[in-house]
């Protein structure tokens, strides 16, 4: 048997980052310790991200919403830092990032977030309440180019991440169980998260209560926060024993196998709820993705592995120098002509042919490298290899560029470079290869002297860096 859940999450092209505009409460009693507790929700400036805060301990630590902070999943998720600690965080986070918001404090009074009605829809009015302001800093969404992948061998889960253009998430889950039967659920876009999914409440089956309740866990389990699927036969003496465990003198099960006869929200609340599991643990990686999902039998020790590595293929990708994306076929800022008319060169020392990116803070620049090029006459001419003094030449007209960008008619302009440091040649260059420049600025430009690193690649490798720095003067007209 079979639940099948698709999950996909539109990109909204939300393009800034966001947090709520005023800080708002709420009480409740926590699953497992059914201690009760207060959780309030702050506003938190940029770049701050998802940070729980234990304002009942001294000094009031902070934990951030990290999956390397993760130290239990035994029937929920829990965050630990030093002698802090806050479990049950995977309904609060679904409901936060369901709604899209970047950053956020969430101060609690006690161990573990309050389990309300066992989804995240309380988490998702309350915040509404509170309200969603945009910052004024741009929201960073990491694409993944890879397939990624996550395999448990003694349980069985599986969980591939792919490339995709938006979020999306996928997950097939066998119970092995006749009661749910096969059910079916799918999600097009996060703003329906609310209404789809966001109301789905926790469950677990009958067989599972003795055990939880031995492992000294759902303190705070009621009929009203949570579903009990009865996956066995039962006799009145178990019903009973059922009704003082909860409290209701009137325990039954109805012929769909819920126990008490709870009305379900969806037909298929169960495999809901596992998906709503996974957007709240996935957001442990600490920033959104762009990726399709796909998870088999996922649960919290899975998705938390997963988000894991997930995040530590993130951190791998950003240490490494980004490759300039460069598609011929698209039209250049700049073309040869253009490029004549900035730069004081000509052949055979014009040695950019296109500018195919620029901004305030970097530029990128093309050199197609052919075996006509003059100097491949004498420089190791039964092996032609170019220059590495001409790469840096190439480099700095590129760089040149993103300096005349910073003044008005640039063409009254002329860039000359004051210094060149820190030069690495890693490859050789040879006819046929296609030189890509990026060039950023290493600090704000100051009385025409701007600082700049410079890279150069060939295909996915650097071929040599340098830092420059260059003073940008302007022409004098002699009469």
């Amino acid at each position: 048997m079979l639940i099948l859940v698709i999950f996909a999450v539109q990109n909204l092209n939300i393009l800034f980052q966001t947090t709520i505009k005023k800080s708002i409460s709420i009480n409740g009693v926590g699953l497992h310790t059914g201690e009760s507790n207060e959780v309030k929700f702050n506003p938190a400036p940029a770049n701050h991200g998802i940070k729980f805060q234990r304002i009942d301990l001294e000094g009031e630590p902070i934990i951030p919403a990290d999956a390397d902070l993760v130290t239990t999943v035994a029937r929920g998720t829990t965050l630990e830092k030093g002698k802090a600690a806050v479990t049950t965080i995977e309904h609060c986070l679904a409901a936060i990032c369901g709604l899209q918001i970047d950053n956020i404090l969430i101060q609690v009074t006690g161990a573990e977030i309050p389990i309300l009605d066992g989804s995240s829809k309380p988490f998702i009015d309350l915040l509404e309440n509170a309200g969603i302001e945009t910052l004024d800093v741009q929201r960073e969404e990491f694409e993944l180019r890879t397939n990624i992948h996550y395999i448990d061998p003694e349980t069985g889960v599986e969980m591939l991440a792919m490339p995709s253009d938006r979020y999306k998430v996928t997950a097939l889950i066998d119970y092995k169980s006749p009661t749910l039967g096969q059910q079916h659920a799918s999600l097009d876009k996060m703003s329906d998260f609310k209404e789809q999914f966001s109301q789905a409440r926790t469950f677990c089956f009958l067989h599972e209560l003795e055990m939880l309740m031995q492992a000294n866990l759902i303190k705070g389990g009621d009929l009203d926060n949570a579903i009990v699927v009865v996956d066995k036969t039962i006799n009145e003496e178990e019903i009973q024993k059922l009704a003082v465990l909860f409290n209701k003198p009137d325990i039954k099960v109805v012929k769909e196998g819920i126990l008490n006869n709870v009305e379900l929200r969806y037909p298929n609340e169960p495999a809901r709820h596992k998906l709503l599991d996974i957007v709240g643990d996935l957001a442990l990686i600490g920033m959104p993705i762009k990726a399709h999902i796909i998870a088999t039998k996922p649960g919290h020790k899975s998705n938390v592995e997963f988000a894991k590595k997930l995040k530590a293929h993130i951190k791998a990708v950003k240490s490494k120098v980004e490759v300039p994306v460069y598609d011929p076929n698209k039209k250049p800022i700049y073309n040869i002509q253009d490029i004549e008319k900035m730069l004081p060169h000509r052949y055979p020392f014009l040695l950019v042919d296109k500018i195919i990116d620029l901004n305030e803070k970097y530029v990128v620049g093309v050199k197609n490298v052919t075996f006509n090029e003059p100097f491949f006459q004498g420089h190791f001419p039964s092996n032609p290899v170019m220059p590495g003094v001409l790469q840096i030449e190439a480099m700095a007209q590129t760089g040149g560029i993103l300096a005349l960008n910073s003044v008005d008619n640039a063409s009254d302009y002329d860039t000359y470079f004051m210094k060149i440091d820190k030069v690495k040649f890693r490859q050789k260059v040879i006819p046929g290869d296609t030189l890509i420049f990026k060039l950023e600025l290493s600090s704000p430009i100051r009385r025409g002297i701007i600082e700049m690193r410079g890279t150069a690649f060939v295909g996915d490798n650097v071929v040599a860096e340098a830092e420059l720095v260059a003073i940008i003067n302007k022409r004098t007209t002699e009469k």
